[in-house]
């Protein structure tokens, strides 16, 4: 793994670099062979608390986390577990579906490369449409967007952008902000 780690009101010294280095390393033991990717790792602090970012972008997956805590190692401990969940979860998926189809149980190092539509099929059989809504698409920009989200009390609104005519979402960001998703032309 080539680690790419960038501090935002901080700074990386050796120690919290050798921390970070060590405890993302640990999840190598989750594959057969170790990934060849990039692992972005973001640590910032705002108003007292310590924040990381981690993405490890492989073959057909994308592990993410990201974590906020008053102590910077806690917060590493924490975002590495949250990614070892994900890596199980994912493993238990493919392993599951192949399972059921007879193949051997250690397929996760092999599926790496055609994972992505095996994890697509396994999580649509056990994503559940409760409800279903069907709405006429007003156009706005997205400041008055953001206003009927907040009326609604709804954490995103998607909406048709007045300017470029395409369909729009803005959301609310975990710090209280609002974000916006436009299509790639």
């Amino acid at each position: 793994m080539n680690f790419i780690i960038r501090g935002e009101n901080l700074e990386i010294t050796g120690s919290i670099r050798e921390y970070v280095e060590k405890k993302i390393s640990k999840l190598e033991r989750y594959f057969d062979t170790p990934p060849a990717s990039d692992v972005h790792v973001n640590l910032s602090v705002y108003n007292d608390e310590q924040r990381i970012e981690v993405t490890i972008p492989m073959t057909d997956l994308l592990l993410r986390g990201e974590e906020q805590h008053t102590d910077l190692y806690a917060a590493i401990d924490l975002v590495i577990d949250k990614l070892e969940r994900q890596i199980r979860k994912y493993k238990t998926k493919v392993n599951r579906k192949f399972r059921q189809k007879g193949a051997p149980k250690h397929v996760f190092a092999e599926l790496e490369r055609e994972a992505n539509s095996v994890a697509v099929e396994e999580e649509s059989d056990e994503i559940q449409i409760v409800r279903q809504k069907r709405f006429n698409l007003k156009p706005m920009d997205s400041e008055e967007a953001v206003l009927q989200m907040d009326m609604l009390g709804h954490a995103f609104y998607v909406f048709q952008n007045a300017v470029t005519d395409e369909t729009n979402v803005v959301y609310r960001r975990k710090d209280g902000r609002y974000g916006l998703i436009e299509p790639n032309a």
